[in-house]
């Protein structure tokens, strides 16, 4: 095994990095060409200006059913001094598309003549020069310019490619980008089942999702199979496919600075290094390099590391090898629900849900684990941190990188507060009832949600907040900090909460009270959600102290977190709803039946998306849906509080 671990040597900023790549790989359309069918050419990028070859149309025809004249025969024609002209010699029918017959430079549409007899016809209005006729050469002129070379086809351009006569495509061959995942730990989604995969064993995925983001900046991806960590076998496969018919090689893992990261020790025997380490959080560790003259990247393993570090040197790359512009995404301002703190030093590029509430356009933080790919998959933008910050504040707009079209984001329900898995079902059932209503959920814990609703920054907060004097949920928590903001309280479902323990509870747990033994390891809620205020109310009840809890202090945001910790082992007992414990078939504890409610501002109730909101929560659909989870009731769903 080696054991020397690589060592970030003058990490480089963003855009320095990126300048480093570009100067040393300064062709722009450096692609060879080659010729395809019009259909085919779609996304492609033209290699050289195309010329149309024949007119489009190539003849005068006719725009429309009637007879063809010669205008100035018409001219003087009135209602009260109609003219009559001879079919065969002076009018000739035809249809829309027909050849204009020769000396005839006008159409009078077949509703604005009257028959005479069999071969006379009467108009009331003359005909001017070309009325009603597309010319010759109208819409394409031979020899005319359709497209100069760099154009990027679209499925439009197919109809006058082929129109202009050009049947064969002058378009830049697609760079031909290799992809190996590298790591021992990865196995093939194609041959492994999901109920088979191993502890330590990894879902290879990054190659397909590299191989599609190729594919649609203009690149073709060949996926090598998965490369053991071992140092001799990457450096063989590596140095046996660059000398093939690639344009660029990409390594997946194992760039970092770990004792089995090969990729910077492989590129050093072969090539040139040019960039070990570029300070943007996630995609730190990437390693951009020269072998044999083609780009050489060392993309990083964990899915969102990847996905950023190719978006930032493989993709704009790609573009210019076709002559391509790497647009920048759209931007618009938006406003953060809440402080969010950076490292100082790093740009790092925040995943965030989106959605319009007011007059602003607000940002809720996505988890930023760099391993999570759904961070990204749930976005709707990014907001990029620069590295001289330290974070942004709640109350300073920044803008945000748009990965959504604004429409999807005017129609996003926002809701803050604490988590429960019904959510998760409303959001589905939404899409069933109107496919452009989307619902963006972030869990800070009930207390969260009621300042987020405070602050103006969400839609409505989800909260069950005990008032432990009069046993009410919610209603004292929002007179005593929404004293300004008319709000309703409408109940969504009543929930089992409790203890969540392993499958046959091993340690025979009972109750609250078995918490403070030596043996159990806890697994708490963050501050602020309403399961920790149920928490530190029996505590109080019974007498026992937080210090007295092993895991008090270790939280979790959400129930379904709770139930995985347990799952795994990592604590013993942790205090949730049944839901989360029936989905993981782990058993549970009851402590008590909640009121779980939803706290919406009375500026948004009577909005046509809280409408269909609570419309959709009043469905038997949703209610049947929902009691199928286990541990809830909906017999008040719906009511007004």
């Amino acid at each position: 095994m080696n054991t020397k671990r690589n060592v970030y040597l003058n990490m480089k900023p963003l855009e320095e990095a990126r300048q480093i790549l570009f100067d040393h790989f300064p062709g722009t359309g450096t692609m060879a060409a080659e010729t395809v069918l019009p259909p085919d050419a779609v996304g492609r990028v033209l290699a050289e200006p195309v010329v149309a070859a024949v007119s489009s149309p190539n003849f005068h025809a006719a725009a429309m059913d009637g007879i063809a004249v010669k205008a100035e025969d018409t001219f003087g024609a009135s209602e009260s001094r109609p003219k009559e002209l001879t079919v065969g010699t002076q009018a000739r029918f035809l249809n829309t598309g027909h050849v204009m017959p020769e000396g005839t430079d006008a159409v009078i549409m077949i509703e604005n003549i009257q028959m005479v007899g069999e071969d006379r016809i009467r108009i009331e209005a003359p005909a001017f020069p070309w009325q009603h006729v597309r010319k010759m050469g109208e819409d394409i002129v031979a020899t005319e310019l359709l497209y100069p070379r760099g154009h990027t086809v679209t499925p439009y351009c197919v109809g006058a490619l082929i129109s202009g006569g050009i049947y064969q495509v002058p378009v830049r061959r697609k760079p031909r980008v290799l992809i190996i995942p590298t790591g021992s730990e990865l196995v093939d989604w194609r041959t492994t089942a999901p109920d088979k995969l191993k502890p330590g064993q990894v879902l290879e995925t990054n190659a397909y999702v590299l191989e599609k983001m190729i594919a649609a900046c203009g690149g073709e991806a060949v996926r090598h199979n998965r490369v053991m960590d071992d140092l001799d076998l990457i450096r063989q496969t590596v140095a046996d496919t660059v000398a093939g018919d690639v344009d660029m090689v990409m390594t997946i893992g194992g760039s970092s600075a770990g004792s089995e990261d090969y990729a910077l020790p492989v590129l050093q025997e072969l090539g040139q290094m040019l960039v070990h380490g570029v300070t943007i959080m996630p995609g730190k560790p990437v390693i951009l390099g020269d072998i044999q003259n083609k780009p050489f990247f060392g993309i990083p393993g964990y899915p969102v590391s990847a996905i950023i570090a190719f978006e930032q040197f493989g993709q704009p790359l790609i573009k210019r090898m076709l002559g391509v512009a790497d647009d920048p995404r759209q931007t618009v301002a938006v406003v953060p629900t809440r402080k969010i703190a950076s490292k100082l030093g790093v740009e790092e590029f925040l995943r965030v849900k989106l959605g319009q509430v007011g007059n602003h356009i607000v940002a809720t933080p996505l988890p930023r684990g760099a391993g999570m790919i759904t961070s990204i998959t749930e976005a709707d933008g990014i907001i990029r941190i620069p590295r001289q910050a330290e974070g942004i504040k709640d109350s300073d707009p920044v803008y945000a990188e748009l990965l959504k079209p604004l429409s999807a984001i005017r129609n996003t329900i926002v809701i803050v507060g604490s988590h429960d898995n019904t959510l998760d079902v409303l959001a589905d059932q939404l899409r069933v009832g109107d496919g452009a209503l989307t619902l963006s959920s972030s869990h800070v814990g009930s207390m969260g949600g009621l300042m987020a609703v405070k602050r103006g920054v969400c839609h409505l907060a989800g909260a069950h907040l005990l008032d432990t004097e009069t046993g009410e949920y919610n209603l004292s928590y929002v007179k005593r900090y929404l004293p300004d903001t008319p709000v309703r309280i409408v109940n969504l479902v009543m929930r089992d909460q409790g203890l969540i323990v392993p499958k046959g509870n091993p340690k025979n747990i009972k109750g609250i009270d078995d918490l403070g033994r030596d043996d159990i390891v806890f697994m708490n809620r963050q501050g602020g959600s309403g399961t920790r205020i149920l928490l530190d109310y029996r505590l109080g009840q019974i007498g026992l102290s937080p210090e007295q809890i092993n895991g008090y202090t270790t939280e979790e945001f959400t129930h379904m977190n709770v139930a995985v910790a347990v799952l795994s082992r990592t604590a013993d007992a942790g205090l949730g709803i049944f839901a989360a414990a029936k989905a993981l078939s782990l058993d549970f504890i009851p402590v008590v039946t909640e009121q779980y409610d939803l706290i919406i501002p009375e500026d948004y109730f009577e909005s046509s998306n809280i409408k269909i909101l609570l419309e959709t929560i009043n469905t038997t659909a949703f209610q049947t849906r929902v009691e199928a989870l286990g541990g809830y009731n909906t017999a008040k769903t719906g009511s007004i509080v």
